[in-house]
């Protein structure tokens, strides 16, 4: 079973040297220290601002009071370049708009209250290379340890391959784009991050992935996959929509979405039956032009191979036998020296750049291959999982909120977690051998599929912190940082795993994929996304509208799809490189248009 993952092995991350990643640590460290040094002095314990804490009035070099704006529960954080340099410290903490919901660190404070007015710049580049490396965060949890821990579950569940591809496959190829939807609807203040992030996605895969496709290897599309795929993306393009000119999500609406995506489900499951039943029936055989593959008929989220490296990392380096510590060292080590050798230079300034991240993740998440022997089983590290993994996941829950929690007002959660694990860890080290893994070791794909789920998702939510104060920053919307910063960050992989598939020979499958993925991210995305921030007592979810972009946006996205849904099939679904130049030169054209829009040479009147 293949899953299609973010391959960050290729792309423009491609930088850093095995100094450049020292010194990278070096500076997230520091950033860290004082965002956290400040939070400290203020008694915050995660950098989160309390916004009914007491701050004097700023005075300046005369004595005289500093003029601040009213920072009113209405007014946008946004206006904080408005304010006088030593007063934008103190607008930032006395302003509602500023607070931001979630996350561990508190990017606003560290602009304009740690870093002076003269390293604002200097801020600013620490936090684009932290996004950076965030994105490699996303890419590497979902790539080599949610997406096998998914593919391990469908297996054991016995899912046929259509099925697995549109639910658990596809859930572990649109995670980062699902999770960041759903941090990001949290608060209405970036919900336009979540729509600017869903459509701009779904515009540039459709666009310049599929282009690129049919410009790397001109081939014929298949004809049903294709038209449901689209005609079901439509579908929800439109219900979206509908929901920013009400400017609301109600329950109904975002049922409607997971239901959309039920019957989505089904309809692959049935045409795919159809589909082999006349295959039966006519007894003919795959052309052999083309290398055949289920998504290239009736799967309808085709998932290309797993991340290249991730089988050969985890063999073992001796054929002999080792003891318990020297399972858990090579265990642990993300580098495989025998590759490393015979390696480019350009993987290993790539690998040196993830091996901090690869490292921290082999700790706290567990993987299960139930195509190796094994099954990946490794005792003393799985035992570790079972003590490290239950802690981290109750310290990333509301930024710690509920692991900190200390019941009876003297144990922390946290610590009954870990009392927990270690007797649980103790009893399975003691019940079991290195060389056999347990007959339940199956149920460490579940821990792996939480740990790695909790990883991404709070990933996620320093990315939405991120992007909201560079927004603030260079005043920026969301929605326009969404449809950029975000969706690129969450496609790029995407783009070179599809484009890569192409060239080997299966675009078809990689062109089902540009459709068959972003149909779940929609769906789910904004579906769960708005039912998981209703309550009893709030049925709606309110979006707040940025003005003309956000219709510029959905537009351009139901152009697209209406385009190649009448296109594709004049063509007699053989797809060329005009179409492929048509494609880019369509998203260029809308990126232009977006971004004249923001800076307002584009602009109506009621705007």
């Amino acid at each position: 079973m293949m899953c299609r993952s973010f391959n960050w092995t290729v792309g423009p991350f491609r930088f850093g040297t095995k100094p450049a990643g020292i010194m990278q640590t070096v500076w997230v460290v520091a950033v860290t220290w004082m965002l956290f040094g400040e939070a400290n002095a203020r008694g915050s314990p995660f950098g989160l601002q309390d916004a009914e804490s007491s701050v004097p009035l700023p005075f300046d070099s005369r004595g005289q009071a500093i003029r601040i704006l009213d920072p009113g529960p209405h007014v946008d954080c946004r206006e904080v370049k408005k304010q006088n340099i030593s007063g934008r410290c103190s607008f930032i903490k006395n302003n509602p708009d500023c607070q931001m919901e979630g996350g561990f660190l508190n990017y606003l404070n560290g602009v304009f209250c740690i870093f002076p007015a003269s390293l604002q710049p200097l801020a600013v580049t620490l936090y684009a290379l932290w996004l950076l490396y965030l994105f490699v965060i996303l890419g590497v949890t979902a790539e080599k340890f949610f997406c096998p821990n998914l593919s391990a579950i469908s297996t054991k569940l016995k899912l046929a391959h259509n099925v697995a591809g549109v639910t658990f496959l596809a859930f572990g190829n649109g995670a980062p784009d699902v999770f960041s939807a759903v941090v990001a609807f949290s608060d209405p203040r970036t919900a336009g991050l979540a729509i600017g992030a869903l459509f701009g996605a779904g515009i540039f895969v459709t666009t310049i992935v599929a282009g690129g496709i049919a410009l790397v290897r001109p081939f014929t599309a298949a004809s049903r996959p294709f038209l449901r795929d689209a005609v079901f993306y439509m579908v929800a393009v439109f219900l979206t929509f509908v929901a920013l000119y009400f400017e609301e999500v109600t329950l109904g609406e975002a049922l409607s979405y997971l239901g959309l995506y039920i019957f989505y489900v089904l309809t692959v499951v049935v045409s795919t039956w159809l589909h082999k039943r006349q295959r039966r029936e006519r007894l003919a055989p795959p052309s052999p032009a083309e290398p055949e593959h289920p998504t290239d008929s009736e799967d309808g989220d085709a998932s290309s191979v797993t991340g290249g490296d991730y089988g050969e990392e985890y063999q073992a380096l001796l054929p002999s036998e080792e003891s318990t510590f020297q399972i858990l060292i090579r265990s642990v080590n993300p580098l495989d020296y025998r590759k490393w050798r015979r390696k480019p230079c350009y993987w290993r300034l790539i690998k040196a750049f993830k091996l901090p991240i690869e490292f921290v993740l082999r700790l706290t998440v567990p993987i299960v291959d139930p195509d190796r022997e094994d099954q990946n089983w490794t005792r003393p590290l799985n035992c570790l999982h079972l003590i490290v993994g239950p802690v981290f996941c109750v310290l990333t829950l509301k930024s710690g909120g509920y692991g900190l929690y200390k019941i009876q007002g003297i144990f922390p959660v946290w610590g009954v977690v870990l009392l927990a694990g270690v007797a649980m860890a103790v009893i399975i080290f003691v019940t079991t051998k290195n060389e056999v893994p347990p007959k339940y070791h199956w149920l460490f794909a579940f821990l792996g599929f939480l740990v790695s789920a909790l990883w991404i998702n709070t990933t996620a939510t320093e990315v939405v912190n991120i992007l909201r104060t560079l927004g603030i920053v260079f005043h920026l919307s969301n929605t326009v940082l969404g449809l950029t910063l975000l969706a690129w960050g969450n496609s790029i992989g995407d783009m070179f795993s599809d484009l890569t598939m192409a060239r080997q020979g299966y675009p078809r499958m990689a062109f089902s994929a540009c459709f068959g993925g972003i149909i779940f991210n929609m769906l789910v995305g904004v579906g769960l996304g708005c039912l998981l921030q209703m309550t009893s007592s709030k049925s709606v979810v309110r979006l707040e509208s940025e003005g003309l972009l956000v219709w510029i946006l959905a537009g351009a996205l139901g152009l697209s799809l209406v385009f190649s849904f009448l296109s594709v099939p004049a063509q007699c679904f053989r797809l060329g490189r005009e179409y492929g130049c048509c494609l880019i030169i369509y998203y260029l054209v809308f990126l232009t248009v977006a971004l004249l829009t923001e800076f307002r040479v584009i602009r109506l009147s009621t705007y």
